[in-house]
């Protein structure tokens, strides 16, 4: 079993692809390998096969790998509840909620986890390609590191180093973090590779030679800038739009502050007759034909924020006008009368008004639901998938008329005129049936059969394509033969 591990000069340097990337090119030759990440801390998170939690982007490196994901992939994943303070979980299930130096205290026994899952992969499969989180040269971090270089030295696998050079100052990023490790790390370096380049590689050459012989470490590639890529983020969220058609449904998506699985709307991001913008805060909502409420880690206080920017007033305005508002998951809970925090399960213990607009009250609870289903609509009978990921129990009247039939079990609710919906699931848009009965249900007349997961193959094949053709794949493969020895 080998383990090599792609680490960034900085966040978003371009881990989380080139780990894709390199478990779809190394799944394709027939290799059996596995992604990992030590340590995560995201907002965008998927259910996985054994019935826990990590981070999505980890959950796509699964798919680029032919495999379902597993809490043993992201063994630690930190969700963010407030500024300071993060929900804890540990191999895929809840742990705790943590301010910053609880955390960092305690380290120690989330490293255990950490080498548990480690070892849980390495009796399952020859290859591991382990990713980083931010960078490895943060000087105020670096004790106690189980997410970058502290991982690399307990498991003595070698590193490869990869800078963006899209916005600039590549080389500096390069040669300034290998300078900020220690011997032993910067021995365990043996190579860097350069993201997201933009013209003639001719102009780049003389100075990948400067650095191959400043460094002493080989550049194993120079990957370009991928225009038009669209994969699950781990918290970013994207605002490309693909090519739209003249007859456009037009949805607009609160950004709440603790928005969560705003990978929910990428389906509909590259849907060429829905036109999607997200609203950022001192905003006001423009007109449109749907408003989405999102998902949300803090429900009760994103709930409160959204108030606070009179979206409240703009939204029962939008319904006034005959528009459609669909809530998912936390905005479904925001829909209803009340959301009840008594425990302070997602912050600090609170109970907040609700915008009113469906007769149901959620009470938040310990035991988190987390569970990949199936199921058909209520309507049509139209086949879906999703997933949930909550805390809160919702009751009301308004469940009594359930969108969806999950294995005869009712979830969701539609309004007696159908202009407003709520569900707990995620994903939904991921399935074409389902994405174009929703689409439908929002008012879409004639919508396009649109498949995300065969998209999302693509542009995996896509990056793997571009990994072989620009990287030094033989290097890679020899790297993971002879380990981290110098």
């Amino acid at each position: 079993m080998a383990t090599l591990m792609i680490q960034g000069t900085t966040s978003d340097a371009g881990k989380s692809t080139v780990v894709a990337a390199l478990c779809r090119a190394l799944a394709r030759r027939g290799v059996s390998v596995a992604p990992f990440k030590p340590q995560n801390m995201a907002l965008n998170s998927a259910v996985t096969v054994d019935g826990g939690e990590i981070g999505r982007s980890t959950a796509l490196q699964a798919q680029a790998c032919y495999l379902a994901p597993h809490s043993d992939m992201n063994p630690v994943l930190l969700k963010p509840e407030t500024d300071r303070g993060a929900q804890v979980i540990l191999r895929g299930k809840v742990h705790g909620h943590m301010d910053a130096m609880d955390y960092h205290a305690f380290k120690r026994i989330a490293k255990e986890s950490v080498m548990a899952a480690w070892h849980a992969l390495e009796s399952r499969f020859d290859v591991i390609i382990a990713e980083g989180a931010g960078s490895p040269a943060e000087i105020n971090l670096r004790k106690g590191d189980i997410a970058n270089m502290g991982f690399a030295e307990a498991v003595d696998c070698p590193v490869l180093l990869v800078g963006d050079i899209d916005r600039g100052g590549v080389f500096a990023q390069l040669v300034g973090t290998l300078e900020l490790l220690s011997k032993s790390e910067q021995a365990r370096t043996k190579g860097f590779i350069i993201n997201r380049f933009r013209g003639d590689i001719a102009l780049l050459t003389p100075g990948l030679e400067w650095l191959e012989e400043r460094t002493g470490k080989p550049v194993l590639g120079t990957l370009p800038y991928l225009q038009g890529l669209v994969l699950d983020a781990e918290d970013s969220i994207g605002l490309t739009h693909a090519e739209k058609a003249d007859q456009t449904l037009n949805v607009i998506v609160p950004a709440l502050p603790r928005i969560s699985n705003h990978t929910d709307f990428d389906p509909l991001r590259l849907h060429p007759q829905v036109s999607l913008s997200f609203i950022k805060a001192d905003q006001p909502i423009p007109a449109a034909d749907v408003i989405i409420l999102p998902g949300s880690k803090s429900t009760a206080s994103d709930l409160e924020w959204l108030k606070r920017q009179g979206w409240d007033s703009a939204i029962q305005r939008h319904l006034r006008y005959g528009g459609k508002l669909l809530g998912i998951c936390g905005g479904f809970q925001m829909l209803g009368e009340w959301v009840d925090d008594p425990e302070g399960l997602e912050g600090k213990p609170e109970k907040v008004a609700g915008l009113g607009m469906l007769p149901l009250t959620t009470r938040m609870v310990a035991g988190k639901q987390l569970r990949n289903v199936k199921g058909v609509t209520v309507a049509e009978g139209v086949n879906v998938t999703g997933y949930e990921i909550h805390n809160g129990v919702s009751t009301g009247s308004a469940l009594s008329a359930p969108l969806f039939d999950i294995e005869g079990r009712p979830e969701g609710a539609i309004s007696e005129d159908g202009q407003i919906i709520g569900t707990y699931l995620h994903g939904l848009f991921d399935h074409p049936d389902a994405c174009r009965a929703l689409l439908t249900q929002l008012g879409l007349k004639d919508a396009e059969h649109i498949d995300y997961q065969a998209h999302r193959e693509r542009e995996l094949d896509r990056l793997a394509d571009m990994l072989e053709a620009q990287v030094d794949i033989e290097a890679i493969l020899a790297l993971l033969e002879a380990g981290a020895s110098p």
